[in-house]
């Protein structure tokens, strides 16, 4: 099958969407890219997707030092709060709102982010459990306060699939192994793959994640 790919500016988003190959309403991909990334960092995770999903991937809104894009403004914490995503948090809403795809049901949305991309899934998913069907949170990390500061979320069999590398110096694992006894403690159905690599997934982790994907 051939697929159409479009990158596009919608209002404050720099936008690439992979179009379905087939006419019909279908379920969406949206995936959240990392520190210094921009609308193409998450296009090695496509071939994962579903054949028939709206796959989504966003530009953040604020350039790094580094190059790139993030989803906070530089200079911040190093593990932000929940606080520091509210920008990003409601512009993401608003975006999920839009109906600017018609062929994209946005009621059937599964995020897909990387290292600060998978914390801003996280932190939608904590706000707004009812607007997401699963998530993905690929070397990521909570919110630094969520633990502390919400006594009574609820996130009721939300399938999450965490991944990560007990080899990574940026984003250390115990981040992720807090994140997946929390989220089933409030009660996600947490998958969980750890492998012995850095910042990045390993090939069991990339195979169990489109296993992931075609179980929803």
């Amino acid at each position: 099958m051939k697929f159409e790919y479009l990158t596009e500016k919608i209002g404050d988003w720099v936008i690439r969407y992979r179009k379905p190959y087939k006419e019909g309403i279908f379920p969406v991909y949206l995936m959240l890219h990392g520190w210094t990334g921009d609308e193409n960092s998450m296009w090695i995770f496509e071939s994962r997707f579903p054949s028939d999903g709206c796959v989504i991937s966003l530009r953040g809104f604020y350039s790094t030092p580094l190059g790139g894009y993030g989803w906070l403004k530089p200079g911040g914490d190093k593990w932000p709060t929940l606080k520091d995503y509210q920008p990003a948090i409601s512009s993401l809403l608003e975006f999920i709102e839009s109906m600017a795809y018609p062929q994209c049901d946005f009621s059937d949305l599964t995020m897909v982010g990387f290292s600060q991309g998978a914390s801003l899934a996280y932190g939608l998913a904590l706000e707004y459990p009812e607007k997401i069907s699963a998530i993905a949170a690929l070397s990521g990390f909570l919110p630094n306060d969520v633990i502390s500061s919400i006594e009574k979320t609820s996130l009721k069999d939300l399938p999450i699939y965490i991944t990560h590398g007990s080899l990574d110096e940026l984003v250390p694992v115990d981040k992720a192994r807090t994140a997946a006894e929390f989220l089933s403690r409030v009660g996600a159905k947490v998958s969980y793959c750890e492998e012995s690599v850095g910042h990045k997934l390993s090939a069991a982790c990339f195979k169990g994640m489109e296993t992931f994907f075609n179980s929803q």
